[in-house]
């Protein structure tokens, strides 16, 4: 996924900077279009992935939980599931702040390509003001 993220972003960004200002309004208004609808995926995906994020975080606190709470009946391997929990959240937390970030940064993609679109969305302060790129 994340190699899908990243090659939308740097089609876009490539005809925000290369072809954007010589191409043709209905060509730049349908890339606009499709750009939307990856960017609504990618919220999509976002939204599923702080999901599984949270509740693996549920689950390495429940397993923490019950190794203080029962540590009798708790052996080696529940304190193994803890480890593999944590390590899932952490790998789903790095995930999630990727997701989150580029979702960000196409959001200041499609403002520009509005801005170029109407300038006067830019004028009345509904598209991104200048905003520098992360």
């Amino acid at each position: 996924m994340k190699e899908y993220v990243v090659a939308a972003m740097k089609a876009c960004q490539s005809y925000i900077d290369n072809d954007m200002k010589t191409a043709d309004i209905a060509k730049t208004r349908r890339v606009l279009s499709e750009f939307e609808i990856k960017i609504s995926y990618f919220q999509h995906e976002r939204l599923i992935h702080l999901m599984v994020t949270l509740s693996f975080a549920l689950f390495l606190l429940l397993s923490i939980g019950g190794i203080f709470i029962f540590p009798r009946e708790f052996t080696m391997c529940a304190i193994l599931l803890t480890c593999i929990f944590f390590g899932l959240t952490i790998g789903y937390v790095m995930h999630y702040y990727f997701l989150e970030n580029s979702v960000q940064q196409m959001y200041h993609m499609r403002d520009e390509i509005i801005a170029f679109l109407d300038p006067e969305m830019k004028d009345i302060g509904l598209t991104d003001s200048g905003a520098k790129k992360a």
